[in-house]
């Protein structure tokens, strides 16, 4: 009964991956389920029982969305700066060349 639950969840958690919207949240979501089998897979290795599995499928999945996530490379014009015109006005846009190369 707990192999016909484990497999529900890994097919729950697949279809939720198709419903990711940015490609962060795809690639945490991608980390998590290559991240959960993988743990489960060592802890069902170095356990051999069910608690040893869970655990490992537990911290394998954390362990694989973080570095998923983290690993999402930014886009260039993503990320806005504060400008100030000739008046002192002050205005947000996309980044120009000086904020990539460090000469802000």
């Amino acid at each position: 009964m707990t192999m016909y639950k484990a497999i529900a969840a890994l097919l729950v958690t697949a279809a939720l991956a198709g419903c990711a919207q940015t490609e962060g949240q795809q690639r945490a979501t991608t980390g998590a389920l290559v991240g959960g089998a993988g743990g489960a897979l060592v802890g069902q290795a170095l356990g051999r029982d069910t608690k040893s599995t869970v655990i490992g499928a537990a911290s394998g999945a954390l362990l694989g969305a973080v570095v998923g996530s983290a690993t999402t490379p930014q886009r260039r014009g993503e990320q806005l700066c504060r400008y100030q015109d000739r008046y002192g006005r002050i205005y947000t846009a996309p980044c120009d060349d000086r904020y990539y190369r460090g000469n802000y």
